[in-house]
């Protein structure tokens, strides 16, 4: 299977490539656009500024491609900053996203110590194969001051509280992104990474597309509104 990590210059990439060697898979780490295109799954790491890591993403030629390799079902799973690019635009500057998941980043409320950083719990909303096996309220590592706020609930699969209930978990078929760091959150997080693969191995022997409606129900009601 080739699994492309991105490379643009933002993010912890070393960690990731190591979380996901450490599950049987060596990932290609490059910011080459062919190269994504011929990927079979991806991950987009990120930590920083949302205006930059977009301004690095349209240097090196990676919006479209980006783009076009989720709105081809391939499997897709975003960390941290890669979550929040995934949506129309940020707060911070003002700046455009890459449009892939209508909503806005905001940032945290006032008064709260930021950045959000150390461990926090993830209230689970949805089931989904890649979070398959982790207990509801279970912890991850946390570092950001901004948060994605889907314009729809669908798709919110997890929630987490800090200030705010806000979206930590977005999972719609294989379109999948995490606010926390899989690759610093221990076992639990390494888990995560397998399932991915185990997801990405699965899409690739059956060709699987991603679907408009993902394939999974709601758990329960919470009245988390629009603020995630």
């Amino acid at each position: 299977m080739n699994l492309v990590v991105i490379d643009y210059d933002s993010g912890n990439l070393r960690s990731v490539a190591k979380a996901l060697e450490s599950v049987g898979v060596t990932p290609t780490v490059t910011g080459d656009p062919a190269q994504l295109a011929k990927a079979d799954a991806v991950v987009l790491p990120g930590v920083g500024s949302g205006p930059a890591a977009m301004e690095a993403l349209r240097q090196r030629g990676l919006v479209e491609p980006l783009r076009e390799y989720v709105a081809s079902g391939r499997p897709f799973l975003g960390v941290c900053l890669g979550l929040q690019l995934l949506l129309d635009r940020t707060q911070e500057g003002d700046a455009s996203c890459l449009g892939i998941v209508p909503g806005v980043v905001k940032r945290l409320p006032q008064g709260l110590k930021v950045p959000h950083m150390g461990w926090n719990s993830v209230r689970w909303q949805t089931e989904h194969p890649v979070f398959q096996g982790i207990p509801q309220d279970s912890h991850f590592y946390f570092v950001h001051s901004y948060y994605a706020a889907p314009d729809s609930q669908l798709g919110v699969t997890g929630v987490t509280e800090y200030g705010v209930p806000f979206c930590s978990v977005y999972a719609q078929g294989n379109l999948i992104a995490t606010q926390f760091h899989p690759e610093k959150s221990g076992r639990l997080g390494l888990r995560i990474y397998e399932n991915f693969v185990n997801l990405a191995t699965e899409s690739q022997v059956a060709g699987t597309q991603r679907v408009s409606n993902p394939p999974f129900a709601p758990l329960y009601e919470r009245g988390v509104g629009g603020i995630c």
